[in-house]
């Protein structure tokens, strides 16, 4: 093995072991290293053929395989169509020949196969997995792309179209060695130890067998588990399949998850060859596109800079929370004892009465009792969970915390009392921390003795499902705070972005231009179920008269006013927006959103929600004539712009918090990659792509729609040299 090679070859007994290892990488990737090496030692295996018994791939990095190369395949252009085909050609047919030598060949998958780790081992006979806490799958939908290796042809023809669309293509699970095991991606699970002897094994026992030297679509007679388009039976529900994914993606023009059913159905009409082509073909048309290259600087780029620790400061030691203090056992503190419990942090969840209390831990124990009830836990593992929480309305059980989260109502003066109440109690070096959404963390700090150790942890709901911590650092917040803010978001298994104080913040300020940017259509006579439909077909997971409903039509009314008189204070003019005009109208009319049980929808207790019919008699309009592309492009556009602003003020400190913050936190469509990401990205409808593009659009929109879509100075800048947020 040179410097240059990747695979290394080795022979004991007439069986040759494949290690794949790049001297150049921490992670073995397909780039043109692994390419020539693989191709290399196939030939060689193809000459030597005779004296070979059977073949093991296996790794000698800490992962099996990591995939593609993603940092030069979001380089690609469309004018490197023709070379990334023929590239892709050349990798897969490596791994035709290999699994087609009339040799047993096993897979001994030593960690991660994600992607081309487990396009690799689905090119072998059988897969034997070593036990450990890594994943396996075919994760490329989730970046945009399509398992472009084999791995849609391969899973085709061994679980049927079906089965591999929904249980492995479409959403690109990431499953459990074992969970893999049971559906059938890898035969075996043995002891790290034991895994090359095992493959050994495996080879001894089939070394004469036809059979186990033989893909399943390679034996004579081999039919697609399932059938094909051909069979009449598989046809006369094949015409579902598009129609539920596109319910699946509410109409938002997801192009991987496309692809990958197109490639599917296609690939299963024609012979293996043809089918690997067609698949290639598919993968080459989402890497010249922007819509991967946006998803993968989200999902993997920015998200890996955060999970990195980007935004932890440097120099202090890693921490963890050990004993927890909740104030307020609503919906939020009682989601935020769950999450801590569940880890092994000990929980004090305090309201002002302890029947309050016990009420915010019965949040835990129902979501406990369906995971118990799902065969995904036992009593025993849930009771262990429940003892972690101690309800109480007594502000001495707190005590020894060493961490403090406030989840009470939105009101400085009631926080303050808080603090007062409980910083002689927990430990003297306690995190001071406050799940506020709106109120600036330097104000409610002035409530404390150590402002230093305090800061802002925002959670998002539902606590238990929604992945995103928003961390405040106001102007007295230490580092050391900091750091142990982001720990203790990882010890919960979230993800944290970190953000400087101003009133909003930035998910609640940016989530509140997208929810009154819904409101204002409205106001100016736009159909509420266009308003809706376009949100879910421009890509949003959430529709915004739907979130007000949400958040409840009082909380845009309070912060509206907040904002008047911190303008009043400062002499400046606040007027109403004709977005505001239709919440006070509604509240006007009693309908204060869905908790109230009437807002924009209606909330019928044994049925779903629908809009209610009177906002047709109250608002809309027939001569309203907004474009829908218009509808779509002001919902993005004003939080990417108000994104923008908060870049420019100071709030936002890097762009991976901006684009993760907006996608995980405040429903930004994910398939642009996150608000900035967005403007990088942004496709104009004569074709232009990027910053300028975006900032031309955007001066259109302020012409037709008013100032609020106006540049800001950040964003001329930008455009005038060609930059990107990055």
């Amino acid at each position: 093995m040179t410097n240059n090679d990747a695979v290394r070859y080795d022979v004991a007994d007439g069986i040759v072991t494949l290690t794949i290892d790049d001297p150049n990488q921490n992670a073995n990737t397909m780039n043109e290293t692994y390419r020539a090496s693989m191709e290399a030692a196939v030939n060689r295996l193809a000459g030597e053929i005779e004296n070979v018994r059977g073949v093991i791939v296996t790794s000698a990095k800490k992962t099996f395989f990591a995939g593609g190369d993603l940092k030069l395949m979001t380089q690609a252009k469309p004018e490197d169509a023709e070379a990334l085909f023929e590239n892709v050609e050349s990798i897969k047919a490596a791994l035709r020949k290999l699994e087609t030598l009339g040799k047993p060949v096993v897979a001994a998958i030593n960690g991660a196969a994600l992607g081309g780790g487990l396009e690799i081992a689905l090119a072998t006979h059988h897969r034997i997995a070593a036990e450990g806490n890594y994943e396996i799958g075919l994760p490329e939908s989730t970046l945009g792309l399509l398992p472009g290796g084999g791995g849609v042809t391969r899973t085709v023809r061994l679980f049927g179209i079906q089965d591999a669309l929904m249980k492995i293509l479409l959403q690109g699970q990431r499953m459990k060695p074992a969970k893999a095991l049971d559906i059938g991606l890898i035969d075996e699970i043995v002891p790290a130890e034991e895994l090359l002897a095992a493959a050994k094994r495996w080879i001894e026992a089939n070394a004469d067998s036809e059979d186990a030297a033989k893909q399943p679509w390679d034996r004579q007679g081999f039919k697609i588990p399932g059938g094909t388009p051909s069979s009449p039976k598989f046809a006369a529900f094949l015409p579902s399949f598009p129609a539920n994914l596109r319910k699946q993606l509410k109409g938002a023009d997801y192009k991987a998850q496309k692809a990958i059913m197109s490639a599917a159905v296609e690939g299963s009409q024609v012979d293996f060859e043809t089918a690997s082509r067609i698949e290639s073909r598919y993968l080459v048309s989402l890497l010249i596109g922007q819509q991967f290259k946006n998803m993968t600087q989200a999902f993997f780029f920015d998200l890996g800079a955060i999970n990195a620790g980007k935004s932890r400061p440097e120099g202090v030691p890693p921490t963890k929370a050990t004993k927890l203090a909740i104030l307020g056992a609503g919906m939020m503190g009682a989601g935020i004892a769950y999450v801590s419990a569940k880890v092994g942090i000990e929980v004090v969840l305090k309201d002002v009465s302890l029947e309050a209390a016990e009420k915010g831990k019965d949040y835990s124990r129902k979501l406990l009792d369906k995971q118990v009830g799902r065969g995904r836990m036992t009593e025993d593992q849930r009771d262990d969970i429940l003892e972690r929480i101690t309800p109480t309305a007594d502000y001495a059980d707190l005590e020894g915390c060493d961490f403090v989260v406030e989840a009470v109502f939105e009101s400085v003066e009631l926080k303050h009392s808080v603090f007062n109440e409980l910083e002689p109690i927990v430990k003297p070096d306690a995190l001071l921390g406050s799940n506020t959404s709106t109120l600036p963390i330097t104000l409610l700090a002035q409530g404390v003795k150590r402002p230093e150790d305090f800061i802002g942890i925002h959670f998002f709901s539902p606590v238990d499902k929604m992945q995103l911590v928003e961390i405040i650092v106001g102007e007295k917040t230490s580092d050391e705070a900091i750091a142990r803010a982001i720990d203790y978001t990882k010890q919960i298994k979230k993800t944290p972005i970190v953000v400087n104080d101003s009133r909003g913040f930035f998910t609640s300020r940016v989530f509140g231009t997208l929810v009154m940017e819904g409101a204002q259509l409205l106001g100016e006579g736009v159909n509420p179920v266009r308003i809706e439909r376009a949100a879910s077909l421009a890509g949003f997971p959430g529709q915004p008269l739907a979130m007000i409903d949400e958040v409840s039509l009082t909380l845009p009314q309070k912060i509206n006013a907040e904002a008047k008189k911190a303008a009043e204070d400062e002499g400046k003019a606040f007027p109403d927006s004709p977005a505001m005009d239709v919440i006070n109208k509604l509240v006007d009319l009693g309908r204060k959103g869905k908790a109230a049980g009437a807002g924009f929808y209606e909330y019928p207790e044994d049925g779903k929600k629908y809009l209610w019919p009177g906002l047709w008699d109250h608002f809309v309009s027939e001569g309203a004539d907004v474009p829908l592309e218009d509808i779509q492009e002001r919902l993005t556009f004003i939080m990417s712009i108000e994104t923008i602003r908060c870049l420019e003020e100071g709030v936002l400190r890097t762009v991976p918090d901006a684009n993760i913050g907006s996608i995980f936190g405040i429903g930004f469509p994910p398939l642009h990659g996150g608000a900035l990401q967005y403007v990088n990205g942004y496709e104009a409808a004569d074709g232009r792509i990027g910053i300028q593009a975006f900032t031309e659009r955007a001066q259109e929109l302020a012409q037709k729609y008013g100032e609020r879509f106006a540049p800001p100075k950040l964003l001329l800048d930008k455009a005038a040299k060609g930059e990107n947020f990055a």
